[in-house]
């Protein structure tokens, strides 16, 4: 959350609330996209639904936005805002992890919550094995360290390393959406599947 200038007095209980609150939207916004079906998340891979994609992309723009409008109006410090220190190796590979967890599974982390929070099943043991996974890593994480922190770049932004600004970034970032939307409505009639997202 934040940081938000005109709101930096407000209590710690009230910070929490308010993250609780946003939470609960998020939730709610991902089951009413459709996030809570595997059949849908896994349509993404296989190119006969890309609602994945287009809901992805538009809450990316729509953040961009209005960040990038409310540090430009002083209502927020792009500055003191953490970013991630990026390491490239562990980047990579848990991209690969996580990317063939998502097709075999039909979940990644958030949605699978989504989905096991309104009973189903599936959700249930994948959000599990994500949590006996997590357990095992911290458990070697001695094992795995180095290469866990290998090749380091530090909290570097994607604006940063092509040397643009950042409303030059949101508008690369707008016309890429633009592109994949449209590829994605091409995929999603060229590998139509009939009834494929409808529930059992």
């Amino acid at each position: 959350m934040g940081p938000l200038i005109p709101l930096n007095d407000i209590s710690e209980e009230i910070n929490l609330l308010v993250a609780f609150l946003i939470g609960i939207g998020f939730g709610f916004s991902l089951e009413q996209a459709g996030f809570s079906s595997s059949r849908k998340l896994a349509g993404m891979f296989y190119g006969y639904d890309t609602t994945v994609l287009k809901v992805f992309f538009t809450a990316a723009i729509t953040a961009m936005i209005g960040l990038t409008l409310f540090n430009e109006l002083g209502m927020i410090d792009m500055s003191i805002v953490y970013v991630n220190d990026y390491f490239v190796r562990s980047a990579i590979i848990g991209g690969i992890i996580m990317g063939a967890g998502f097709i075999i599974g039909g979940f990644c982390p958030g949605t699978s919550a989504c989905a096991a929070a309104i009973g189903k099943i599936d959700a249930m043991y994948f959000l599990l094995g994500s949590l006996i996974g997590i357990f095992i890593f911290g458990q070697t994480f001695p094992i795995w360290e180095e290469l866990y922190m290998a090749d380091h770049m530090g909290p570097v932004k994607i604006s940063d390393t092509l040397g643009v600004k950042d409303g030059v970034m949101v508008l690369i970032v707008i016309i890429v959406a633009t592109l994949m939307f449209w590829l994605g409505e091409k995929a999603e009639k060229r590998f139509k599947r009939e009834d494929i997202t409808k529930e059992i």
